[in-house]
């Protein structure tokens, strides 16, 4: 009788251990967090935490710096999913089609991804370096005022923004391929017959049936871009002035240089309840998609 009740659920035998662990490997770090940030505390092993109440949540509401970490994070965010969709479905297309040194181009194309965050982001410092950056002497090249790119409150954000569309593109760009090769033959054989342009194909079929891949995509960058940490603070360590400064990196600097770990984790439990507001959100776009279809 148990080995037939085994066979029978055999994918969720063979699954419920890891996803157990898993779920104890993230329910513990976020219960703590949670329970931390009701607390102050400075990391003394002498005087532990002490229990304040939502007095952190409300320092955080009247905190100017953390609003704008907040703005600086969906600005940064929005930029980069916005410009990454429209180029990685622009790329996609474009590679689905048949033409000489395709497996060129797309081994080419991944190549950003294959570097570590780290060291993309201090090829990137170099690049944008004021006097010798490769950045500035191609705008002098095309007779262009240089600028000083992360240096400056105007242009740090949208150089961040340059960087993460350099490294991430591609991946958007391979999801939608793999989506794009799923997509039926028969509605662009009917819409031939009928006479359909190329772009009332795309407005008309592949985009409805592609639109499940890419909210998939856009999911996906959006978790990684609203905790990006390791590409801001090798390029600007938040600055100048604060300019670049993210929730994340907000937390890292009142965690571990102001040693207010109380504060830091009612900020970070805010985070993380942003984050999982977001994938519900996809989630939820995703199944009515495919429940209309």
């Amino acid at each position: 009788m148990i080995s037939q009740w085994i066979n029978k659920r055999l994918k969720w035998v063979f699954t419920l251990p890891m996803s157990v662990f898993v779920l104890v490997m993230m329910a513990f770090p976020i219960a703590y967090i949670f329970s931390l940030g009701f607390t102050e505390w400075s990391m003394s092993s002498v005087k532990g935490p002490q229990w304040v109440g939502l007095d952190n949540y409300g320092e955080l509401f009247n905190d100017e710096r953390f609003w704008h970490s907040v703005r600086n994070t969906l600005l940064f965010t929005g930029s980069s999913i916005v410009i990454e969709t429209v180029l990685g479905v622009a790329i996609a297309i474009l590679f689905f089609r048949k033409f000489i040194g395709r497996t060129v181009a797309k081994t080419l194309l991944i190549l950003p991804m294959a570097s570590t965050p780290v060291a993309m982001a201090l090829v990137w410092v170099l690049i944008y370096e004021p006097t010798i950056g490769l950045a500035n002497y191609l705008l002098k090249s095309l007779g262009l005022s240089p600028q000083l790119w992360i240096s400056a409150k105007e242009t740090v954000i949208p150089s961040l923004v340059l960087i993460d569309v350099w490294h991430w593109t591609p991946m958007v760009a391979l999801i939608v391929m793999s989506g794009l090769a799923s997509l039926p033959s028969d509605p662009y054989e009917s819409a031939l017959i009928d006479g359909a342009s190329p772009w009332q194909q795309f407005t008309n079929i592949t985009f409805p049936l592609l639109l499940p891949t890419i909210i998939v995509a856009v999911m996906l960058r959006l978790i990684d871009l609203l905790k990006e940490f390791d590409m801001i603070y090798v390029t600007t360590k938040g600055g100048p002035n604060n300019a670049s400064e993210t929730l994340n990196l907000y937390g890292f600097v009142l965690s571990f240089q102001y040693f207010k770990m109380g504060l830091a984790s009612a900020l970070l439990f805010i985070f993380v309840a942003v984050v999982v507001i977001a994938v519900l959100v996809g989630v939820m776009l995703r199944s009515r998609r495919e429940g209309r279809q």
